[in-house]
């Protein structure tokens, strides 16, 4: 199987492990950075096997947004990761978040900041602390861009300044006082679904993520649960990512996905629950992920 790996920079990936994993499995795999609708055509006349996806799309010179799933199934070239429709999910944490309300699943509680709704404090719909940060998930990724506010003023200027930064909606959630849980989720060859679960803890810095197992198994089954009904309502394919939180009674609530999770670096923190979990090497998760990819082929 000839596999190519789609980027938009490829630096960090030509000595990274997963070319290592993949060469260790009997195929070959070549990186290439795509920016153009070029790039992709020229793709697509390699007729790869199989396109490792590594972001969600490219926006052109012109400012048009190419969505690669769309591309490459229109072109009948094999790829890894979910349709569009469920990268919206992905997208837009909002979304998922009503989507997944409207199917029965806990989500924190929460509200889109109106600037001309939420004037006074007795507008405020939920009780402080409230969590501030971007409706869009990709914007929400690095913990300095969410806030925790306990009066009227913070939460006026941090919306302030998350709506001038990113122009996005602002998503305000009801603080949860629990703890914070990762799943990672692979369908495999058979149909059935790899899962493993993690704490996530943070280091003294608090920028790095440190992952544990999980001791608790009531928790555990809570979490893997909430994470498997959210991965198969969303309509996910191959691999995703759920990020579930407690509350100090150790109820869960559904927070976001990562439908896009970097599979490429052992250290992310897809493949590092994995490790925490499952005990897992990252060999061993590449060849589950891609002898589920190469049943379409």
């Amino acid at each position: 199987m000839n596999i190519e790996i789609i980027t938009a920079r490829n630096e960090h990936l030509q000595e990274n492990t997963i070319l290592h994993a993949i060469a260790s499995l009997g195929y070959t795999a070549e990186v290439h950075e795509c920016h153009t609708i070029q790039d992709l055509h020229q793709t697509v006349q390699r007729k790869p096997h199989l396109a490792i996806l590594t972001l969600n799309h490219i926006v052109t010179e012109d400012g048009e947004k190419i969505w690669l799933c769309e591309f490459f199934k229109k072109n009948n070239i094999n790829f890894t990761g979910s349709d569009k429709k469920a990268l919206l999910f992905d997208a837009d944490t909002e979304l998922a978040k009503s989507y997944l309300k409207e199917k029965g699943i806990s989500t924190s509680r929460y509200f889109i900041a109106d600037a001309e709704k939420y004037l006074r404090d007795y507008d405020i719909p939920i009780n402080y602390p409230l969590v501030v940060k971007p409706a869009r998930s990709l914007q929400c990724q690095e913990e300095n861009k969410c806030f925790t506010v306990n009066s009227f003023s913070e939460f006026e200027k941090s919306v302030s300044s998350l709506s001038h930064k990113y122009n996005v909606p602002v998503l305000i959630e009801e603080y949860l006082d629990g703890e914070d849980y990762l799943v990672s989720i692979i369908k495999t060859k058979e149909d059935a679904m790899l899962i493993s679960s993690a704490k996530v803890l943070r280091s003294n810095n608090g920028n790095k993520k440190i992952l544990e197992n999980i001791e608790d198994q009531t928790i555990k089954e809570s979490v893997e649960n909430l994470a498997i009904d959210a991965y198969i309502d969303l309509g996910i394919r191959d691999f995703g990512q759920i990020s579930i939180r407690t509350n100090q009674s150790g109820q869960c609530f559904f927070m976001r996905t990562n439908l896009n999770p970097d599979i490429t670096d052992k250290n992310s923190s897809f493949i590092e629950t994995f490790a925490a979990g499952l005990n897992l090497d990252y060999d061993a998760i590449i060849k589950h992920i891609l002898q589920e990819c190469s049943k379409r082929d």
